[in-house]
């Protein structure tokens, strides 16, 4: 007997649907196998922005403008490292963060700068929390937390503890690890592009695993009165074409032979292809943010880093992977768009 015509529609549409899936995905860049964690708690989803491969998006037209604008034979820089700068002053090297149980108690913060785009506190901020340059650095200051029982990511700027378990703060925010939330349209957060500042940093432990999945934060000296998704933020008055946008990302191209260098370092250089930098704040050129750590080797660090420049890069256009402008949910990450099919089936 031949088979009956359900079985038969079903058997096709079952084929249709694969070749379909195949035709689609291979349109698409891969998107990374799992979410990268920390503290016991996703780094945002799987099919964040910030985890999403960007290795073959086309090269965003105005690359060579933005390139040669930050500085096309300007060294990569790890603003990261192990012990202090200057030397002695007690100032780690890099952006550190802390994580904290669920029972950490809620402190008042005081927003002294940015307090109407700011998220009001209560955060569970400790009084020992470790600050960016120390106690006494007069810079950034950014405070980062992670609670990890639910899985919230709270971020300060220009933070200043108080003697009764308060703390002074220019501005701050929070995001939920497991969104793919963006912050409001045109405001801050402890960054200056209003993004989440621990989805970008590099760890050792990323390192040491072999393997980064997110892209990575960066400074620029100059940029535009202009943000772009995710960013939802601007931080100057510059108009022209040639300053890159906050949020604007780049990748190392992939003809850059990373074979010769130590294997920390094409760990680092490796996420760079795949995924990316992303300008985040103005600050020094082709500066990558990290977290300070007594494991990293300065010497191989700066020494290997300084032999890859801007001329090396290439920005890219990834406003194809926008879902919805609010959101930093990519079109593919952790499951496949189908063509649409209509079938029925009797």
């Amino acid at each position: 007997m031949g088979a009956k015509p359900a079985l038969v529609v079903a058997a096709l549409l079952a084929v249709l649907l694969a070749a379909s899936a195949v035709a689609v995905s291979a349109l698409l860049p891969p998107a990374a196998p799992v979410a990268p964690d920390i503290a016991g708690c996703p780094l945002f989803p799987v099919n964040n922005v910030w985890n999403a491969r960007i290795n073959t998006l086309p090269v965003d037209p105005n690359s060579g403008l933005y390139i040669a604008t930050i500085g096309a034979g300007a060294p990569l820089h790890p603003d990261f490292g192990s012990g202090d700068w200057p030397p002695g002053s007690g100032a780690p090297i890099g952006i550190p963060y802390v994580a904290v149980p669920g029972s950490q108690p809620p402190v008042d913060i005081v927003f002294t700068e940015y307090g109407d785009e700011s998220d009001p506190g209560p955060y569970p901020v400790p009084t020992d929390a470790p600050i960016e340059g120390g106690p006494g650095s007069d810079g950034d200051r950014h405070v980062l937390v992670v609670e990890q029982d639910g899985c919230m990511l709270y971020e300060l700027y220009h933070a200043y503890p108080q003697p009764d378990g308060s703390w002074e703060a220019g501005s701050g925010a929070v995001f939920n690890l497991h969104s793919n939330a963006l912050r409001t349209a045109g405001y801050t957060s402890a960054d200056a592009a209003g993004l989440p500042i621990l989805a970008g940093l590099v760890r050792f432990d990323e390192v040491d695993g072999g393997e980064i999945r997110h892209a990575l934060r960066f400074t620029a000296p100059q940029t535009r009165r202009e943000y772009i998704w995710p960013a939802r933020h601007f931080a100057s008055s510059l108009i022209g074409e040639q300053y890159p946008p906050m949020g604007q990302r780049f990748r190392l191209r992939a003809d850059f032979d990373i074979s010769s260098f130590s294997p920390e370092v094409q760990v680092i250089l490796q996420a760079m292809k795949s995924y990316g930098i992303i300008l985040a704040d103005n600050g020094s050129a082709w500066y990558i943010s990290g977290v300070p750590d007594e494991r990293w080797d300065n010497d191989t660090l700066v020494g290997e880093l300084s032999q890859v420049h801007g001329s090396d890069f290439e920005a890219v256009d990834e406003s194809s992977l926008m879902v919805d402008p609010d959101s930093g949910r990519v079109r593919f990450g952790g499951y496949l768009l189908y063509l649409p099919l209509v079938v029925r089936i009797h």
